[in-house]
């Protein structure tokens, strides 16, 4: 992106990664951070930004035999995705705010493109239809061994009094896939996706999280003042 669409636009960023890698922990750190700048963020997530995405989080994450295929399962994300860039991360982005988003495209490019194998060319070419002409500036990938992410998924859930969702349900070898989606995703498109190990300590990941967005961001205001 050079310095003209910098100034007529803020960054958007994602993080990804797969089940139990701290991304919700650590967008919440990215947003303080970036709210320290001086910079208005607005931190969202994906499924369930909106009224319509918080049905659709229902039916995707619901346990029970009766879930969705698929093919039925990607055209759910896609509508919760379309509406979320319509009704949120576009009119944020018009406005001047930056956008620092848990979970986006990539997530559906791995788990529905790679991992069910659908196909993550099919699966981008669908994601940009329904993203038009919004798309991360950067995506941070929180790296994480399987074994160990749905382990502290079960840790927490355990503390909350919650049984596992639908996708954290899926056995090991899935789990699997997705992680090796992720970085074969992150492969493909290193000036974009820039992954981080999330077996390290919170604050050291944060550190990490931090060295990645911070020249972006100040960038940004810089060119923005």
């Amino acid at each position: 992106m050079g310095p003209e669409a910098i100034k007529t636009r803020p960054p958007f960023i994602t993080l990804e990664g797969g089940e139990g890698a701290g991304k919700s922990t650590q967008q919440h750190m990215l947003v303080r951070r970036a709210r320290g700048l001086g910079l208005t963020v607005t931190s969202t997530r994906e499924p369930g930004a909106t009224l319509l995405g918080a049905a659709v989080r229902e039916l995707l994450t619901a346990p029970g035999k009766d879930h969705p295929g698929r093919r039925s399962e990607l055209f759910l994300y896609l509508a919760d995705r379309a509406q979320h860039v319509e009704r949120v991360i576009a009119p944020a982005l018009g406005e001047g705010q930056v956008v620092i988003c848990d979970r986006f495209a990539d997530s559906s490019e791995v788990y529905q493109g790679r991992a069910r194998g659908l196909g993550a060319d099919w699966v981008r070419t669908l994601n940009r239809w329904a993203c038009g002409e919004v798309w991360p500036d950067l995506t941070i990938l929180l790296d994480l061994e399987p074994g160990a992410g749905l382990g502290r998924v079960n840790q927490r859930q355990g503390r909350l009094g919650l049984t596992p969702d639908r996708l954290e349900n899926e056995g090991l070898e899935f789990h699997q896939k997705v992680r090796q989606g992720f970085l074969d995703q992150a492969a493909e498109e290193p000036q974009r996706i820039k992954v981080v190990d999330a077996s390290q300590a919170q604050e050291e990941v944060a550190g990490a999280v931090w060295a990645l967005a911070e020249p972006l961001l100040k960038e940004f205001k810089r060119l923005a003042a």
